[in-house]
């Protein structure tokens, strides 16, 4: 049994990989001064990012828990996520209101993808 870990810093990994199965550390938006629009489009660009590191892609995607400032940005975090996901490869979805770590931060995500 071999688990993977790459971007490895002191506090966490930006990927684990085990069982095929990869584990993406929370992502934030790339410019945390942005409107909802754009901090959802930038992070899920992220998220497209560490999946391609690993061999994985949004069609993997299994399960995706999506943290928000406030539900006041849902529908427009919805309308970029609906655009984003594939049709017919729609992951497992939570989506919760929670405190952010930085206090511009609107949104979050984590992920859990296949990896083949």
């Amino acid at each position: 049994m071999s688990i993977e870990r790459h971007q490895v810093a002191a506090r966490m990994s930006k990927v684990v990989v085990h069982n095929n199965t990869a584990y993406l550390c929370g992502q934030v938006a790339e410019d945390r001064s942005a409107g909802i629009t754009e901090q959802t489009q930038t992070m899920l660009a992220k998220v497209d990012a560490l999946l391609e590191s690993v061999g994985s892609s949004r069609e993997k995607i299994l399960s995706a828990t999506i943290y928000l400032k406030t539900m006041d940005d849902f529908a427009d975090m919805n309308a970029v996520w609906d655009s984003w996901t594939v049709p017919g490869h729609a992951p497992a979805r939570a989506c919760v209101e929670a405190a952010m770590a930085s206090p511009e931060l609107l949104v979050e995500i984590s992920v859990i993808a296949a990896t083949n």
